[in-house]
């Protein structure tokens, strides 16, 4: 019980690693903000009555240094900003989201519907592959689940190696799945749902389901390639299982492998119904949000309220006390308090170049190395971007606050659809979390499975680059369009 216990805290909070590497990290891009005042002249862009910046329409100014407390005090000072409307929206969704799917994990919902997949597809392995990676995709492309997901990669192992596949195999069909679905974002609120909030926050007309067409191709394709990858897997080791790259540590765990056939219960079959009704009610809004223009740019506090009303009401009927309810919701949400404190140093960093006067003029340079460019250049300048701060910034929050502020208006002048710069961002975001030895969640997993990195790395690579080079096309493809 308490390594269970360890392993789900493992899952519920930031890992110290990541946030103290983030944190000196986005201070370090702080300072180098305030410093560069001294050197760079002001300016600044006339707007529009939304707050677009106009082309063509920027003055310069002089250079003069923005007062050294101004830099250190920004992080405290970004929560009464004239973006502090936002930032507040953004932490406490953040918190909601948190402390709901920590209720989902700790009441068992995660595992009742797995469990019951299995349960339903006992020797059709490749049904069993294409179903798992489905229903693991969907969770992270429409709600953003990665990390509570990956808690279940002991049971899905358990099951794939009951069927005979092996432990390659379960990694696959759940932390890949994963990890693919949430960064083939359909309306994963943690990176297309704050993206959204900041564009609209910005003055940009968008909603969620902006461009949503070409997250499905990437939806569809993310699929296809996955699977595609893990049946060739399957039906190699099913002619050689000596040729799995697990094969020995398998031979270990089929030795001690009880697989229990118990029947779903009452307290189960509550369970499924409950949070099935809860999901469903969260893509229903989800439809109703995007297709009623007036409420669209409400997106993030609807879904706030909506999650934590249908958290609370499904806690209380399947939790037997109800004030567990509260204890779950309130576990999840302190997990998540960490990236508060990220959040407010990236999103100070606009504001010390805002108030030094740098921020516009930093845009115009990079407007004037982009104009006269082709749009295609530009958008994978700004995949390739999200790419290297994404080995040293896992938070997908994080680096919303601190990119987005900067990319969207820039794209906006140069004629490049916020849904297009969301696509790169979800695609740069999210795909390489499962290769980066920098990201924790990938290496818990490695653990839990008992595979070393060096064999996940030699697995894998071949499916990373395929999945790039598709994600390239799939983002001009949509440039073009």
């Amino acid at each position: 019980m308490e390594q269970r216990r360890a392993k789900e805290q493992a899952f519920s909070n930031i890992s110290t690693r990541s946030f103290v590497t983030v944190v000196i990290l986005l201070t370090v891009v702080l300072l180098v903000s305030g410093a560069l005042s001294y050197f760079i002249p002001q300016g600044a862009f006339l707007r529009d009555e939304q707050g677009v910046l106009l082309a063509d329409s920027f003055q310069m100014g002089e250079v003069e240094g923005i007062a050294v407390w101004r830099i250190l005090t920004a992080p405290i000072r970004v929560f009464w900003s004239e973006d502090a409307l936002t930032i507040w929206m953004i932490g406490l969704f953040l918190l909601i989201m948190s402390g709901v799917f920590n209720l989902l994990d700790k009441t068992g919902g995660i595992r009742v519907f797995i469990g019951r997949l299995m349960r339903k597809l006992q020797g059709k392995n490749r049904t069993v592959i294409s179903l798992c990676v489905l229903i693991f995709m969907l969770f992270g492309s429409f709600f953003g689940m990665f990390e509570e997901l990956v808690t279940l990669l002991p049971l899905v192992i358990v099951f794939m190696l009951s069927l005979g596949m092996d432990t390659m195999t379960g990694l696959g069909a759940c932390m890949l799945a994963a990890c693919f679905g949430f960064s083939a974002a359909i309306t994963n609120p943690f990176s297309v749902g704050l993206a959204t909030q900041m564009a609209v926050s910005q003055g940009i007309e968008t909603s969620v389901l902006s461009g949503v067409g070409y997250r499905i191709l990437l939806f569809v394709v993310a699929y296809a390639v996955l699977c595609g990858f893990l049946l060739l897997h399957q039906r190699r080791i099913a002619k050689h299982p000596e040729r799995s790259l697990s094969f020995a540590i398998d031979e270990e765990k089929r030795k001690n492998l009880i697989v229990t056939e118990a029947e779903e219960g009452p307290k189960e079959r509550k369970l499924f119904l409950a949070f099935a009704l809860f999901f469903l009610v969260q893509i229903v809004l989800l439809l109703l949000i995007a297709s009623v223009r007036a409420v669209s740019g409400y997106a993030i506090p609807i879904l706030a309220v909506s999650f934590l009303i249908g958290g609370i009401a499904v806690g209380f009927c399947v939790t037997e006390r109800k004030r567990d309810t509260f204890r779950y919701l309130g576990q999840g949400a302190l997990a998540m308090l960490p990236a508060m404190l990220m959040i407010a140093l990236a999103s100070s960093v606009k504001l010390v170049m805002t108030e030094s006067g740098i921020l516009d003029t930093v845009m115009n340079a990079v407007i004037g190395l982009l104009s006269g460019k082709s749009k295609f250049v530009a958008v994978l300048l700004i995949y390739a971007l999200i790419l290297f701060l994404q080995v040293f910034i896992g938070s997908a929050s994080a680096k919303i606050m601190l990119v987005m502020p900067i990319v969207l208006p820039i794209c906006s002048a140069l004629g490049i659809p916020s849904s297009v710069v969301i696509l790169a961002y979800c695609m740069a975001d999210g795909f390489t979390d499962v290769f980066l030895p920098t990201n924790p969640v990938l290496l818990v997993g490695l653990s839990m499975a008992n595979v070393s990195y060096g064999t996940w790395a030699k697995w894998t690579w071949k499916l990373q680059i395929g999945i790039f080079l598709l994600t390239v096309l799939i983002l001009l493809l949509a440039v073009s369009v």
